[in-house]
């Protein structure tokens, strides 16, 4: 039994319940004073109390009291006559019948339904329909309990939108379920005088191996979702390493270079340096070399020696350039030149052009850059004299 009828049931059981107390309260009093001898039981006695308990029943029959928030349907005979606006009415008494109207917004509730979904999966779902009675008299008149025909309506709408839908939209799309229900009540609802003010749909839950499955998918796309920002970021830091060793790579090769070519510049003026050494000095290079390799000898244990004959004629020639005299007859030591095939040989008049700074070839010695300093250069001729002897 709905609601709506509990309600009315209990309205008028109680309007019945009051009528037959009265009656019975009446006969009550009259059983009682005739009990202890008040009052006489003779036939006019009792007609006139039964004339007075008509006339009660009847006045309260005839009286009708209707709630600000009510309308009700009067019908004599069980004729429809009118419809009674919230007040005080009288209306012909024992023959008359009114039914009450709730005309406030009213609520159903739309027990929990079972639907197999477009895709094939089983779903419950329960609702609240929210509606308002507009025309009692149709209400009255053309369905039996607007109520329960309502919810009825509602239910089977429910089942049929569900089964229309596929699980993802019936579980995302809560508020299109609401407007095709709403859109699917209002036709019917219309002819019994009943707006449907608004539906909600309270709960849309799957079956329980399918809650599993949706849970297993949710926890595995959140596992990838994971996976994705972890790779993200480890390609970020490979990239990042990555640019710093390009970074180290290309400042150590700079270094590399700027290191090699003050290193070249380094070797190009000690050769240019030797290359002159060599040409000034001529045989007396060659006789200081003689007479290291005399001293070597002498150190030796032996008492015979064997010298040359070029080393003998070199060391006459040295000693008359020392003591001024004229010993062997030959002439003073001097500087040789080198011939034309040695000093193309050695590069001698490249390195020419190249200590002048007029050569054609491309050196950029950048003695600016290399912070030669005179110290430098001496110890480099120290060093080259050394390797000369």
């Amino acid at each position: 039994m709905s609601d709506s009828a509990a309600r009315e049931l209990g309205r008028k059981s109680s309007g019945l319940s009051t009528r037959v107390s009265v009656v019975l309260f009446a006969l009550l009093a009259v059983g009682v004073a005739v009990w202890f001898g008040a009052v006489e039981l003779d036939p006019l006695t009792v007609a006139g109390l039964a004339l007075l308990f008509v006339a009660v029943a009847a006045v309260y029959s005839a009286v009708k009291i209707v709630e600000a928030y009510e309308k009700e349907a009067l019908t004599v005979f069980g004729e429809y006559r009118e419809l009674l606006e919230p007040g005080l009415h009288f209306v012909p008494p024992f023959v008359s019948k009114t039914y009450p109207f709730d005309m406030r917004t009213q609520t159903l509730d739309v027990p929990r339904q079972e639907a197999i979904t477009e895709d094939n999966s089983p779903v419950t779902a329960d609702a609240v329909v929210y509606i308002k009675v507009m025309d009692a008299k149709r209400a009255f008149l053309e369905v039996d309990d607007y109520r329960t025909a309502t919810s009825n309506l509602a239910q089977t709408t429910l089942r049929a939108v569900l089964g229309d839908m596929e699980l993802d939209e019936t579980l995302s799309k809560r508020e299109k379920i609401n407007r095709r229900i709403r859109h699917e009540l209002e036709g019917p609802t219309d002819e019994w005088g009943v707006r449907v003010e608004a539906v909600e749909v309270r709960e849309v839950n799957p079956s329980p191996d399918v809650q599993r499955a949706m849970e297993q998918q949710t926890s595995a796309e959140r596992k990838r979702r994971a996976m994705i920002l972890e790779a993200q970021g480890e390609r970020r830091s490979a990239i990042e390493k990555a640019e710093g060793d390009k970074q180290a790579n290309i400042l150590e090769a700079q270094g590399e270079k700027q290191a090699s070519v003050l290193e070249a510049q380094g070797e190009a003026i000690s050769t240019v340096l030797r290359a002159k050494s060599a040409e000034s000095m001529g045989e007396r290079a060659i006789i200081e070399r003689g007479m290291e390799s005399l001293e070597t000898i002498g150190q030796g244990e032996s008492t015979t020696f064997v010298l040359p004959q070029e080393l003998t004629s070199l060391l006459g020639r040295y000693g008359e350039h020392l003591t001024g005299g004229d010993v062997g007859g030959g002439s003073g030591l001097e500087s040789l030149e080198f011939d034309e095939g040695t000093r193309e040989m050695l590069g001698i008049d490249s390195i020419e052009e190249l200590a002048a700074g007029n050569g054609d070839v491309d050196l950029d010695l950048e003695m600016e850059s290399a912070d030669i300093e005179s110290g430098d250069i001496e110890s480099s001729d120290i060093e080259l004299e050394d390797e000369i002897e």
